[in-house]
């Protein structure tokens, strides 16, 4: 008599478990692609398609802004958890993660995306390239902008100065200084 109450009661828990951990289906989680339109420190607007959806930040939201956060954090010590407005603006297409209940949407994640339309590229070969180009432009020398008119390439200017002086001209050796390091 005593283990068949043992095995309903166990069975009651265990089904009143599930159904607690399943939770209503407006509780699950959804995801939001779109280009944010206002930012507060508690509050993300972010126009989706044609409809505009608000989203509360609070302290269990988290943002994935990578090597920002860190930075960011090690500049305030004080504060340990960084705001949202912080790493977006107007203007920056994001990915929320959220869940909906009669509050709202309540913003579980936050990250940066490439575009505010959908999640998959339609050319990695050319994504790839472009951050390649990107990566040459700023550490290469000819690449660089010129710091006078940064919209003209060092190579460029080198290249009128040649043709103005009727000679070859060309870059044997430089240094390179930045503020901060030895």
């Amino acid at each position: 008599m005593n283990i068949n109450r043992l095995v309903s009661l166990a069975a009651t828990v265990a089904f009143l478990g599930c159904m607690a951990a399943a939770g209503p289906v407006s509780a699950q989680t959804k995801e939001a692609r779109g280009t944010v339109t206002a930012v507060t420190t508690t509050t993300m607007t972010v126009k989706v398609g044609t409809q505009d959806m608000t989203f509360l930040v609070d302290s269990n939201t988290r943002l994935e802004v990578r090597r920002a956060a860190k930075e960011v954090q090690s500049q305030q010590p004080g504060n340990p958890k960084p705001r949202v407005n912080d790493f977006f603006e107007v203007g920056n297409p994001v990915l929320v993660r959220y869940k909906s209940d009669n509050a709202g949407n309540h913003a579980l994640d936050i990250e940066r995306v490439g575009s505010p339309g959908s999640a998959d590229p339609t050319n990695p070969t050319k994504i790839a390239e472009g951050k390649v180009n990107a990566f040459f432009a700023d550490n290469t020398l000819l690449e660089q902008g010129w710091i006078r008119e940064p919209n003209k390439k060092v190579g460029d200017l080198i290249k009128e100065a040649s043709a103005k002086v009727g000679e070859n001209i060309q870059v044997r050796r430089f240094v390179r200084y930045q503020m901060g390091e030895e």
